[in-house]
Order: structure tokens, then C-alpha cells, then sequence
């Protein structure tokens, strides 16, 4: 397989976090490609009815991909995901050795790839990832802002 676009990439995140909000979760998705652009991992947010703190969609897409090639380390791939990742999720791919994030919504309040910490890019650490922000920013928002706006509305 060819590798395709970024939108293309990230439509399949979107697809995992519609599954999260067919859950009640929060409707965030993840998928991890290699470097073929072959999707070897997916995830979706689901925390709560996995009563599991560290069920967050890049997590899942992480220990799917580990799973399936049989590493914990990830070099060369990447992972797009709905919404800026977490502290955790930034850990976890730093541990994995992401080669890139692609994202597409923000997250001030707890965005650990340049909107509240630069974890990700932090030269400190041992492995820092490439950074892509702002992939369908507008798709990704609007599935963010419309579920904690029918939340608030119950």
C-alpha cells in the first residue's frame, strides 16, 4: 500500500472515535501506520466502560500496533490522532519510539505537543517525535465541541 495523505489518514482516526461516541465516550480515535502507510494499530477512547484510566485512543492504537508486530518499539511509524495527545499518550510514544504525531484539534487544557507542554519535542528526553498539528482542525473540533455540548444539554 502507498502511502496516502494526512486527511486520509486522518478520517481513519475520526472513524475510531466514532466509535467512542457510539460508547458514550468521549469521541476521540487513533491509528498508528508504518512505513508503508500500512494502518497497523487503531483505538478509540474508552476509559469509562473500560474502567481503565489509560484506555485513551493513542494508548489502544499503541498496544494494538505493539501487538500485531510483536515490539514495543514503533520506529518509523505514525500515529494520527483526533486530538492533541495527553502527558500519558506523549510517554508512551516517546517509549515507543513514534517516529511522528499528526493531530487534529487542540487541547489547552492538557495538550502535551505545544499547547500546554512540549513533552513530545522536549530535548531532555531521549527521543523526541516529529510534530503535525492542526490536521482537519475543523472536523476534529466540531466532533470534540458537539459531544460536550449535547452533554451539558442533558
Amino acid at each position: 500500500m502507498a502511502l496516502e495523505s494526512h486527511e486520509h489518514y486522518m478520517e481513519l482516526a475520526l472513524e475510531e472515535g466514532r466509535k467512542a461516541e457510539s460508547a458514550g465516550e468521549v469521541p476521540v480515535g487513533a491509528i498508528v501506520i508504518d512505513e508503508r502507510g500500512e494502518v497497523i494499530g487503531r483505538g478509540f477512547n474508552h476509559p469509562i466502560s473500560a474502567a481503565d484510566p489509560a484506555a485513551h485512543a493513542e494508548i489502544m492504537a499503541l498496544r494494538d500496533a505493539a501487538s500485531r508486530v510483536r515490539n514495543y518499539r514503533l520506529t518509523g511509524t505514525t500515529l494520527y490522532c483526533t486530538l492533541e495527545p495527553c502527558i500519558m499518550c506523549a510517554g508512551a510514544m516517546i517509549h515507543a519510539r513514534i517516529q511522528r504525531i499528526v493531530f487534529g484539534a487542540p487541547d489547552p487544557k492538557a495538550g502535551a505537543a505545544g499547547s500546554l507542554y512540549n513533552v513530545l519535542s522536549d530535548p531532555r528526553l531521549n527521543h523526541s517525535l516529529e510534530i503535525v498539528r492542526g490536521v482537519r482542525l475543523e472536523e476534529c473540533s466540531a466532533v470534540l465541541q458537539n459531544f460536550f455540548r449535547s452533554r451539558r444539554s442533558l
